[in-house]
């Protein structure tokens, strides 16, 4: 029964929602690692939700061993409240697997030959797809919003350029084209087409609308007392976990200088983690991976759950404006 791969954060975030019992869903299942540790620590039961059917079929030689208490849930985390009623617990893992991650034909790695694909559900358009067919200044908006790429302007044209010649249709192909328009890195600074890479992954599969209907639904799903624990990679996804934390748990409502302060809403959560926890040295020891995650945690009050508007949480949109690019 052993799993393929060791979550980040795991033993920080078992601290924070112990102790641990009842239902729980664990949206973004991959490898299981969460699910696993939630039903160690005393979980009644997990539902496991993935977009990927590959999730579930790793699952397959040690999911069985734990009867009802795992329930598989093919689907996005966005719908999660589709799938259960008044639960005590969502853990979310935002970002590509390990498993995903590993895998040259999935084409998320940057590192390995493989087919741009980077489809999590294995459907829709790949990212090839965008590459292939996306305008110069689309691209250049998608990297430099959803990769914070400060060169977008620059690789968005090289990709172009260079698509003309031939098609875009491989992972090293698409990397040595992004490293070709920056510097080479310096020691201890991450691989030139870290930033592209993610963007377009992030577009593929929709991660940032994900992310923000999935905060919700997992408002409207938890029960009073209930807990919500969001691991994050990067720093547009902590700044939207962070802004819904201080959104819902009454930090926003503060009146100014300039204007009078209102009567605040009742705080949908109350907010566990005022500093995210990140990796101690042990775990950046046993895995690198965990150097950029980043752990919040909130529990659900009585107050009735409504929508968030996503600019409140300053999600990324295409076409935005903000910042400078060359």
């Amino acid at each position: 029964m052993s799993a393929p791969h060791v979550p980040v954060l795991l033993r920080p975030l078992l601290r924070a929602v112990a102790p641990v019992a009842g239902v729980w869903i664990d949206g973004t299942f991959g490898a299981g690692g969460y699910t696993r540790g939630l039903l160690a620590e005393g979980a009644d039961q997990v539902i496991a939700v993935d977009r990927d059917p590959l999730a579930f079929e790793m699952a397959a030689d040690w999911a069985g061993a734990y009867g009802d208490r795992i329930a598989m849930q093919p689907g996005v985390f966005s719908r999660m409240d589709d799938y259960a009623d008044a639960v005590d617990g969502v853990v979310l893992d935002l970002g590509v697997s390990s498993m995903q991650l590993d895998r040259a034909d999935r084409g998320f790695s940057f590192m390995q030959e493989g087919p741009l694909d980077m489809r999590m559900s294995q459907e829709g358009l790949s990212a090839a797809d965008i590459v292939a067919e996306a305008s110069e200044t689309e691209l250049a908006d998608i990297l430099f919003h959803y990769g914070e790429e400060r060169a977008s302007r620059r690789i968005a044209r090289a990709i172009v350029k260079a698509r003309d010649e031939a098609p875009i249709t491989t992972t090293l192909h698409l990397a040595e084209i992004v490293q070709s328009c920056l510097p080479r890195p310096r020691p201890g600074q991450s691989h030139p087409a870290t930033r592209s890479f993610q963007a377009l992954r992030i577009a593929v599969n929709g991660e940032y609308e994900e992310l923000w209907r999935g905060l919700m639904a997992a408002e409207r799903v938890l029960k009073p007392g209930g807990l919500l624990a969001v691991v994050s990679f990067h720093s547009v996804e902590d700044r939207m976990v962070k802004r819904f934390f201080q959104t819902r748990g009454g930090g926003m409502g503060r009146g100014s200088r300039y204007a009078p302060e209102t009567q605040a809403a009742p705080a949908q959560f109350e907010v566990l983690t005022r500093k995210a926890i990140g990796p101690d040295d042990q775990e950046l020891t046993e895995n690198p991976r965990a150097r950029s995650a980043l752990l919040r945690v909130g529990r659900r009050t009585d107050a009735p759950a409504g929508d968030v508007d996503a600019t409140s949480l300053n999600m990324p949109t295409l076409g935005g404006r903000g910042g400078k690019r060359r």
